[in-house]
């Protein structure tokens, strides 16, 4: 089951239901459903089983229905109906986006290289994210009911951090670059008693500034201060084992970047997704009723490192992965850089 969150200029939200290459727009005759999180609340309100109000409204005779394509070609700026983030909150400070990093091979490898110094001159002497890759290989799956050790774990921002499919990623004016890295987003609620509910998976692009994080590891934190996209689709059914991705970089006409076959899912990852969602949701602040969370969960390559471009503005970014019938996309926006002048705090 796949849901979309959309919009109708001039009439407002909607969630939607693709099937058959169609989006049926399930708010035509739930008009209280303007987020997917209003369809959930619902089913705690009723103890109606989420996928059953969904399937019940699905099965409503004479169901508008928008076609999907069209929908993926749209943006806000057309006047057409356009695709939001497939979950998120009215009030966007109750959005929590996060990631785990340093849980794939190839993204270890790429984290290694680039906190690897020139004085670095033992090949024995490992590196922070070495240890931290290796303390995942060895106690990153553990037993049901037993805790592993805990991942990386980075902060990224609050709903508005979020760009949908064909919303710009930007290059912040101070930034030293930006970069893709596509990821699968786990997307959960928190229901009123404090329990993460996992409602589904998305396609991500964890977009950083890796050039900045180059510059020492301990940089990493505000490297990953940049908005990210997820979309377009919300999969409800993905048992996350394996999962096949894939990221091109489009400059004009010409294809600048194509990663080849990025594997995600538990089978490519030294930490499992229950070790993960443990060691999210074990701090109380992540538990707060009705707080949605999107947590990016790795990659195994990144074009930082390899290429010899930085992004430019207009650069398309496309994600794929064989889990979900449709791709993420998303445009780079570069800021005019401000100089070297600080910003200037005001006194009351």
């Amino acid at each position: 089951m796949r849901l979309v969150q959309f919009e109708i200029p001039g009439t407002g939200r909607r969630v939607g239901l693709v099937r058959d290459g169609l989006v049926a727009d399930l708010t035509a005759v739930r008009p209280a459903w303007q987020r997917v999180v209003e369809v959930f609340a619902e089913s705690s309100d009723t103890g109606i089983p989420f996928r059953d109000l969904l399937h019940s409204a699905a099965n409503s005779p004479e169901l508008p229905t928008l076609d999907y394509q069209q929908l993926l070609q749209s943006s806000p700026t057309t006047g057409d109906p356009f695709l939001h983030v497939p979950l998120d909150t009215v009030n966007p400070y109750r959005t929590l986006v996060s990631g785990t990093g340093l849980t794939h091979l190839g993204g270890m490898q790429a984290r290694d290289q680039m906190h690897v110094t020139d004085d670095e001159e033992s090949d024995e002497e490992q590196t922070d994210s070495r240890k931290m890759f290796d303390m995942g290989i060895k106690h990153g799956k553990p037993q049901p009911g037993q805790r592993g050790v805990a991942p990386e774990w980075f902060y990224k921002g609050n709903g508005l951090q979020l760009r949908s499919h064909r919303q710009s990623l930007e290059v912040h004016a101070h930034a030293r670059d930006g970069g893709e890295e596509a990821e699968i987003c786990g997307c959960y609620v928190v229901d009123r008693e404090g329990v993460p509910r996992r409602i589904g998976f998305a396609l991500g692009n964890e977009w950083s500034d890796h050039a900045t994080e180059k510059l020492n590891y301990l940089y990493l934190a505000p490297s990953k201060l940049m908005p990210c996209a997820v979309g377009p689709e919300l999969v409800l059914d993905h048992d996350f084992q394996e999962i096949a991705i894939r990221c091109s970089v489009r400059r004009n006409d010409d294809v600048i970047y194509d990663s080849g076959p990025l594997w995600s899912g538990e089978q490519h990852m030294c930490h499992s997704l229950a070790n993960c969602e443990d060691h999210h949701f074990k701090y109380p602040q992540h538990r707060r009723p009705g707080d949605v969370h999107l947590h990016f969960f790795g990659t195994s390559k990144l074009s930082y490192g390899i290429r010899e471009w930085q992004y430019a503005d207009g650069d398309e970014i496309c994600v794929t992965a064989d889990a979900f019938s449709a791709p993420l996309v998303n445009t780079v926006h570069v800021s005019e850089p401000r100089g070297d002048d600080p910003f200037v705090v005001q006194a009351i």
